[in-house]
């Protein structure tokens, strides 16, 4: 009996050795609110009638996206001059992104070719878009498609990044950066 405790004694001690490493929290106060899930449509209008229904709240109007050339898009390194139909639907402290690309070269039209419709990210609103995007690159995941927003007057303007966390996550991370309110 006193060898069996011997080695559970032994194991204990050394348990620290094979610990894995631990993973340091992401140090962007963003991260720890996720503000947007958004879903790949093939039709936003229907998906924000169905979203809509679901949440008990009146059907948003959708918009198209300018061109991806006026808008800085880069998608795997390339410019990508494609569009999008989006819709928001406000739910608590998440919104939910309906997203129809109009378009190949995007992020959006290669979910929904591979994959179909359904979950293509979550968002977080950065406070220091280089460091955030240093921390996911850091963790092993790839920027794959970026550029920037236009809202309706110059204060709500900013800019996204997807990066690819697909395989350790089941989708895609966004960094929404809003521009400085001048």
């Amino acid at each position: 009996m006193r060898p069996f405790f011997a080695f559970i004694a032994a194991a204990a001690l050394a348990a620290p050795v094979f610990a894995q490493p631990q993973v340091q929290p992401a140090r962007d106060p963003g991260f720890r609110t996720i503000t947007q899930i958004a879903f790949v449509t093939r039709d936003v209008e229907a998906s924000a009638k169905r979203w809509a229904a679901l949440l008990g709240i009146e059907v948003p109007k959708s918009s198209t996206t300018r061109p991806g050339s006026e808008v800085h898009m880069v998608y795997q390194g390339k410019p990508s001059n494609s569009k999008a139909k989006l819709a928001f639907l406000k739910a608590g402290q998440v919104t939910v992104e309906l997203i129809q690309p109009l378009g190949p070269n995007t992020s959006w039209m290669k979910f929904l070719n591979e994959h179909g419709e359904g979950v293509h990210h979550i968002a977080f609103n950065v406070e220091n878009l280089a460091r955030a995007k240093d921390e996911l690159k850091a963790q092993g995941y790839d920027e794959i498609h970026s550029g920037r927003w236009d809202g309706d007057d110059a204060a709500s303007n900013g800019t996204y990044v997807y990066f690819d966390s697909t395989k350790d996550l089941g989708l895609m991370i966004e960094l929404l950066k809003a521009d400085s309110k001048k």
